[in-house]
């Protein structure tokens, strides 16, 4: 068996496509949704990640409002401007990068954004809304895994999922949107006895825990779907001294011989979670104006 590869640029395209059918709409009636991104200090792959927000941002024809802060910005300089975005009727999204320097408490920060403008999810608020089956703003790569399940699957109804990790911004969420979907979901761990045969029991696999090429193809039913969401930077020196290159958690050529589907890394679920931080901001635009929530 040779897995259909899951093309997440395309399916990221044609989501950001359908956004901006939305967003166009939405100016028709006056409403322009924005987008605020905090970038604090000056790390070069957050940098790059928030360049690629913001131009994405503007193509969708949404209101970009950039805001980068020294590394030394004090923790009450950067609550101090998450106030201000708060009480911006302009911005429908705020968005701090992670991480942030050692001197701010990211839980204090992620904890001060209003609800209604949490479009990364990770608000308490947010958070337990998702867990108890309430309307609320999901996490976007979560959210970009379920959509990519959507696309492949259609009814996700009775099938059995393992989330592998169980981090508040990918595991948990994803368990919770896949218990919504009517899956059978197991949340797998560092403490899970037996991992590989609680894997082999997956229709749906979904690996997120920052451990190079963990993911093997023993580990894997026969026909299942393999969502990788690991982004990890290892060394390339086929590529020349000192170089590296992107792999997943996922060891992506034994895998793919034995799975129905499989994500790559780069270029699976990465580029949905950017799509997602749009639509996140188009929902939360319509949410606080008491508009329909748009169907993406």
């Amino acid at each position: 068996m040779t897995a259909a590869i899951i093309d997440g640029k395309a399916a990221a395209a044609a989501l950001r496509q359908r956004i901006g059918a939305r967003v166009g709409e939405l100016a028709k009636q006056g409403v322009t949704p924005g987008l605020a991104v905090v970038l604090v200090g000056e790390n070069p792959a957050s940098q790059v990640y928030v360049r690629s927000k913001a131009k994405q941002t503007v193509e969708a024809g949404m209101r970009s409002f950039e805001h980068k802060l020294p590394a030394d910005t004090s923790e009450q300089d950067l609550l101090a401007l998450v106030g201000r975005l708060n009480a911006d009727e302009a911005v429908d999204g705020i968005l701090v990068q992670l991480p942030l320097p050692a001197q701010i408490n990211a839980e204090l920060v992620l904890e001060a954004i209003d609800p209604r403008k949490d479009v990364d999810g990770f608000h308490p608020v947010n958070a337990g809304r998702l867990a108890s089956g309430a309307p609320s703003l999901v996490p976007c790569t979560p959210l970009g895994c379920l959509m990519l399940l959507r696309d492949l699957k259609g009814d996700l109804a009775g099938l059995e999922a393992v989330v592998i990790g169980r981090s508040n911004i990918v595991g948990k969420p994803m368990a919770a949107l896949l218990t919504a979907e009517s899956c059978t979901v197991t949340i797998a761990h560092s403490k899970t006895r037996d991992l590989p045969a609680v894997c082999r029991r997956a229709d749906i696999l979904v690996a997120a825990v920052g451990r190079p090429g963990m993911v093997t193809g023993d580990w894997v039913k026969p026909g299942a779907i393999v969502l990788d969401v690991g982004i990890n930077r290892v060394s390339a020196p086929e590529l020349g001294e000192g170089k590296t290159r992107i792999v997943g958690d996922v060891d992506f050529a034994s895998c793919a011989a034995v799975a129905g589907a499989i994500t790559p890394v780069p270029g699976g679920v990465g580029p949905m979670t950017i799509a997602c931080l749009l639509a996140n901001t188009l929902t939360a635009a319509c949410m606080r104006r008491g508009l329909p929530k748009p169907v993406l």
